[in-house]
């Protein structure tokens, strides 16, 4: 079977853990699988037309599916599938206002 790592906020759908196993010979496959023990997981993770959300990065052995045949990608026995949440990252304020460079430089 399939390894499957679980982010943090998705791990109360597994029961705490961080790691479970499934089987399937795509990723999609490997979802519906951990859906019969984990019911909600898969939702958290494809769409309403089976696509893999925008803000999840679904990974088999380092490799982002999205550059592969996304949720048809193959999985084997022996492969390791890591679910990572996109994270959106700090905004600088606006040009010139407090949190710039300019203001900074201004200030100082």
């Amino acid at each position: 079977m399939a390894r499957v790592r679980i982010p943090t906020p998705l791990r109360k759908l597994t029961k705490g853990m961080a790691e479970v196993e499934a089987k399937g010979a795509t990723v999609r496959e490997v979802f519906q699988d951990l859906e019969g023990r984990y019911g909600g997981l898969r939702e958290k993770v494809f769409d309403e037309s089976g696509e893999v959300r925008r803000f999840i990065n679904i990974f088999v052995n380092g490799e982002d599916v999205r550059f592969s045949k996304g949720a048809d990608t193959p999985v084997k026995a022996a492969d390791e599938l890591s679910i990572v949440p996109a994270i959106a990252g700090g905004a600088q304020g606006p040009a010139g206002g407090e949190g710039s460079r300019e203001w900074a430089t201004r200030k100082s």
